[in-house]
């Protein structure tokens, strides 16, 4: 009975309240803030960071079509599928078509770009796949159901501010990876220093654009359930940021000392 009673509540097909959205954020807050204090101390195990020790192993590009696939899944479902959602107006729909932007790429175009990449660790994919269940089931039934916003909230300073950041930071992640592709030719699997745009200024490029998407995402939407995903963003990336860049300095002798790890000329 369990399982059918949960499914049935994760596709909306029973009634819970906005109390359950802000308790679920407010529960992802706490668990960014956990993950931020233990990755001080502990190494993620992904990509260059993995060893032969974790025995079961997942393709790294089947693991992030997988673990990224239910931000997109849900999203899709919840607007157009559930049975008690309302016709969404214009802002939320918006709202979503970012965030499922963000989503279509991670899950059906950027796993089939990668070249060459360590497997993945079992542990680490399940974790990522099992936030991407919450995530994406938590913005969406907020958007899909809870959020009300003005008519005219698409003019809205903060709407707009955010889409500018969104818009901006998809943008720097995008080149970011596409930088970290172009530096592996055909049969390549080593490692390389990057060069090129916000490269220059710092060693996770591609994390701070993804860190400015979601800050501009919670600011267009202002709602608790986006500030909470921005927040729990910035805590796990900044983490692998810094790891990136205590890599970045002890492989590479000329390594350029001016790049910080994720602010430029900052940190």
């Amino acid at each position: 009975m369990f399982p059918q009673s949960f499914f049935r509540f994760l596709l909306g097909l029973d009634n819970e309240n906005e109390l359950l959205m802000e308790s679920l954020s407010w529960l992802m807050i706490l668990m960014g803030g956990c993950s931020f204090v233990v990755l001080r101390s502990v190494d993620l195990p992904y990509g260059r960071y993995a060893s032969n020790k974790w025995r079961i192993q997942v393709n790294v590009k089947a693991a992030w079509f997988i673990q990224e696939i239910p931000s997109l899944v849900l999203p899709i479902y919840l607007m157009f599928f559930s049975a008690d959602i309302k016709p969404l107006q214009l802002p939320n729909q918006l709202l979503l078509g970012m965030f499922i932007c963000h989503y279509t790429q991670r899950s059906l175009i950027f796993p089939f770009l990668i070249r060459g990449g360590k497997a993945t660790p079992f542990i680490s994919f399940v974790l990522a796949f099992i936030f991407c269940l919450y995530n994406g089931y938590l913005q969406a039934r907020f958007l899909s159901k809870y959020a009300v916003y003005p008519s005219d909230w698409i003019t809205d300073q903060r709407f707009l501010t955010g889409f500018v950041l969104w818009f901006l930071g998809l943008s720097v992640n995008l080149h970011s990876d596409h930088i970290l592709r172009k530096l592996r030719k055909p049969g390549e699997t080593g490692y390389k220093i990057p060069h090129g745009g916000m490269f220059e200024y710092v060693s996770g490029a591609n994390f701070l654009g993804e860190i400015v998407e979601w800050i501009g995402f919670a600011i267009a939407c202002w709602s608790l359930p986006s500030a909470a995903f921005a927040v729990f963003g910035f805590f796990i990336l900044a983490s692998r940021a810094a790891q990136h860049h205590r890599w970045y300095l002890e492989k590479f002798e000329d390594y350029p000392k001016s790049r910080k790890a994720l602010i430029p000329f900052l940190y």
